[in-house]
């Protein structure tokens, strides 16, 4: 018999020995030791048992814990993707308010498969472009002070975009470009992305709605920026990708003023301002989908225009905004817009409930 046995044998003999004298104590007490006790629902023999079986248990002695293990080492990858996000895109936006850029970040979506994902490098340019198949998703600055390596090319990005970029980053899906396409401003922004980048800074601008008639500037005229109107929001967003909606109108009005019967003089300060009046403009020059709000052969894009019907009682659409690539409680994308009085422009989620007329696109 081995000693740890033993041991515990000896202390069970114990504890029935001074169990047995202190029934004989109170056996004059009670009538019988096997008379049943409700609240401890068992006799006095089923007790003697579990209290031996306690005490020979292999449970009942107590083992030393187990010695604490070293944690296990983080590995490279591990160390890149615990790093904080970058605070804003970090890249020069040839745009509206500058002095927001420190301010604008394009979050990308959590779901993001990898293998949908490839990436251009524009070394002249500066910048690396996410796309998700052909749809531009992010910028991202390549004058940063970490090295990461993609098949040949020796990117130099900042810690954050390193860490973002580390599970979708593929020498197989990577390419390096040096010919600019649909990049008006020249910023290296493509212009449905850089649409989309204008109206964040809308959002962060946060005008307050209102404004009216203003004898305005032309071209790039513009009210004062803590006023506006919907309108003014897809305007200011359209000019961060260097069209201006102001002076293309007037143009288009007066290369086709059949097109535009609710105009009888061309104003350059309000004519862009009025939804029925950039209606027409947006169907003659603008790229036009549908506006079914699930399509997979023409999904809601982030940097979309849309023209929206509140009132279905009147005749066409009287409100306008831009498309955000967050996305609400609805599960839809959020519309950023100027709602009406008393309020600022805003993402909302508006998809739900308010019928969208029209959609279009930057060519």
């Amino acid at each position: 018999m081995n000693a740890q046995l033993l041991r515990r044998l000896t202390a069970t003999l114990q504890l029935l020995r001074n169990f047995y004298t202190t029934a004989l104590f109170f056996e004059d007490r009670i009538e019988t030791w096997d008379v049943y006790n409700p609240r401890m629902k068992m006799t006095w023999a089923p007790a003697l048992v579990m209290v031996w079986a306690a005490c020979v248990s292999p449970s009942a002695e107590a083992t030393p814990p187990p010695k604490p293990s070293k944690p296990a080492r983080a590995s490279a990858k591990e160390k890149v993707r615990a790093q904080a996000p970058e605070l804003a895109l970090g890249v020069t936006d040839t745009g509206i308010f500058s002095d927001l850029d420190k301010k604008t970040q394009i979050a990308l979506a959590s779901d993001l498969q990898p293998a949908r994902v490839r990436a251009e490098h524009h070394p002249a340019l500066g910048v690396l472009i996410l796309f998700e198949g052909d749809w531009p998703l992010k910028v991202y600055p390549t004058n940063g002070a970490k090295p990461v390596q993609v098949g040949a090319s020796r990117l130099m990005l900042r810690p954050g975009d390193a860490a973002e970029l580390a599970p979708l980053l593929d020498s197989a899906r990577f390419n390096v470009v040096s010919k600019r396409t649909h990049d008006r401003d020249d910023d290296g922004i493509p212009d449905v992305l850089d649409v989309l980048v204008g109206a964040i800074k809308t959002v962060h601008n946060g005008a307050n709605y209102g404004g009216g008639y203003r004898r305005i500037d032309y071209p790039n005229g513009d009210i004062p920026r803590e006023d506006g109107v919907c309108t003014d929001v897809v305007v200011r967003a359209v000019r961060n990708a260097g069209l201006d909606i102001q002076a293309e109108l007037q143009k288009d009005i007066k290369r086709s003023p059949a097109s535009f019967p609710m105009v009888k003089k061309r104003n350059a300060n309000i004519d862009h301002r009025r939804v029925k009046t950039l209606l027409p403009y947006f169907k003659r020059q603008w790229e036009e989908h549908t506006t079914r709000l699930s399509d997979d052969a023409d999904p809601l894009r982030p940097g979309d225009v849309i023209f929206m019907d509140t009132f279905p009682k009147r005749r066409g659409p009287e409100h306008i905004g831009i498309l955000s690539n967050q996305r609400g409680a609805s599960g839809h994308l959020l519309v950023i817009n100027n709602w009406t009085n008393g309020f600022k422009t805003a993402e909302m989620d508006l998809l739900e409930f308010v019928v969208v007329s029209h959609r279009f696109r930057l060519r």
